[in-house]
């Protein structure tokens, strides 16, 4: 399958990474990405999570496709559809049209950095760019912490200037998503009850790719992944703990 790659999960060394080159503790990483994509890069099917945006594939290609497809190219945004799966459909249909600017018009990964950035970002060019998004979510977050020096928008970042922030990632629109809003309030929360547990968050995203459901993405031992960390040592043979042991980790990894 295009654009499935090994779904490796978010390590410490990628999130220190970034906290250090942003000049901000972690709590206000996990705050962006939990706002852009519930804290999660990819889908079950191990696929980056992307979002086709009709409005930039109808800027760059001119506007050549828009009476042939007006769903995938328009002058208007919106008209995005269900998220997840059914985005790459999008792609692919404009991939037939123009596969450069179709991968150019798609938000990619944990933080939904688009593909015309890629240059900008220190890519040679948009393929490279979307083959890193597909490696893994260190790599994802890579891009998310160079488009935010590269935009200056650290320093809205280390002062917690949340609206400022949103109009430079989000757009000039952010106020219609209450994008600022979400900002504040995830990371209030994040300061409250604690930062997610990276090794249970690996063992949640492995559960998700062998078709058990750990419910949300978010490194916290809940009831839905206690219950597939059962399902799962019980198929694997291993003690129904409920706990994600060093046996049962190796076990998800393998």
């Amino acid at each position: 399958m295009e654009f499935a790659g090994s779904g490796k999960a978010l390590s410490g060394g990628g999130i220190e990474a970034a906290a250090e080159r942003l000049g901000v503790d972690p709590a206000r990483i996990w705050t962006i990405l939990r706002v852009e994509t519930r804290g999660w890069g990819f889908l079950a099917d191990r696929r980056p999570q992307i979002l086709f945006e009709r409005h930039w594939f109808h800027k760059q290609t001119s506007g050549a496709f828009s009476q042939q497809a007006p769903d995938l190219s328009s002058a208007r945004a919106g008209g995005y559809g269900p998220g997840g799966a059914p985005q790459y459909d999008r792609l692919m249909r404009a991939i037939t049209l123009d596969r450069r600017a179709a991968l150019r018009s798609t938000s990619w990964g944990i933080g939904q950095v688009m593909g015309f950035h890629a240059e900008s970002l220190g890519y040679p060019d948009v393929e490279t760019m979307v083959k890193a998004m597909v490696a893994d979510e260190d790599e994802q977050l890579r891009a998310v912490a160079t488009f935010i020096v590269g935009k200056g928008l650290h320093r809205a970042l280390q002062r917690q200037d949340w609206t400022a922030f949103a109009k430079g990632y989000n757009g000039a629109d952010f106020a219609k998503n209450h994008y600022d809003e979400k900002l504040r309030n995830e990371h209030h929360d994040l300061v409250a009850n604690g930062l997610p547990d990276l090794r249970l968050r690996n063992a949640q995203m492995r559960l998700l790719f062998h078709g058990l459901d750990p419910g949300p993405i978010d490194g916290e031992l809940g009831n839905l992944t206690r219950a597939a960390l059962q399902r799962f040592q019980t198929q694997a043979g291993l003690p129904a703990t409920g706990e994600p042991d060093e046996a049962t980790l190796a076990r998800l990894e393998a």
